[in-house]
């Protein structure tokens, strides 16, 4: 059992400030010299795609789509392809259910790479700035009778889960 990124979902929403920087290298920019640098917005995608998603099988989010950026992987996830996706919207306007958040899916995407490597055992540069305690650092595995789901090997959610 390793540490992993936990994200409390349920606070981010509730959340009218949310900040956290992140060290990661290669993020877009916004304006000249100022990243759009709040470090999670690829993790929260990932997360509210996994937990809120209702994976429709006649995904009209998907259907929308003029550029075919948008489809479900082998977990039945709903993943943006970004070299493909031109900022229509078309696919957030389409979900009957309005899951799909353009906050959080932007045309312009920035990477996450955990901080795995950072020195001394550090936690995650974003999980240090968050002041709200959103994010946390964190040596537990997925259990969803307390609702924690894992979205990868170093990313967990804490948050009710939509089931069909």
């Amino acid at each position: 059992m390793g540490k992993k990124i936990l994200i409390d979902l349920e606070k981010y929403y509730k959340s009218r400030n949310f900040k956290a920087d992140c060290s990661y290298y290669y993020h877009h920019v916004t304006a000249l010299n100022a990243p759009d640098n709040w470090g999670v917005e690829k993790l929260l995608a990932k997360a509210a795609q996994y937990i809120v998603c209702r994976q429709c099988k006649r995904a009209d989010c998907i259907i929308s789509c003029p550029w075919e950026a948008l489809g479900f992987n082998d977990k039945g996830i709903l993943e943006r392809y970004s070299m493909r996706c031109t900022s229509c919207k078309t696919c957030s306007t389409a979900c009957p259910f309005g899951t799909i958040y353009i906050d959080i899916l932007p045309y312009k995407t920035s990477q996450c790479d955990y901080c795995i490597g950072r020195s001394n055992g550090k936690p995650p540069y974003c999980v240090e700035t968050d002041t709200q305690k959103i994010l946390q650092w964190v040596d537990m595995e997925a259990d969803e009778s307390k609702n924690i789901y894992k979205i990868s090997d170093y990313l967990l959610v804490l948050s009710p889960k939509w089931k069909k």
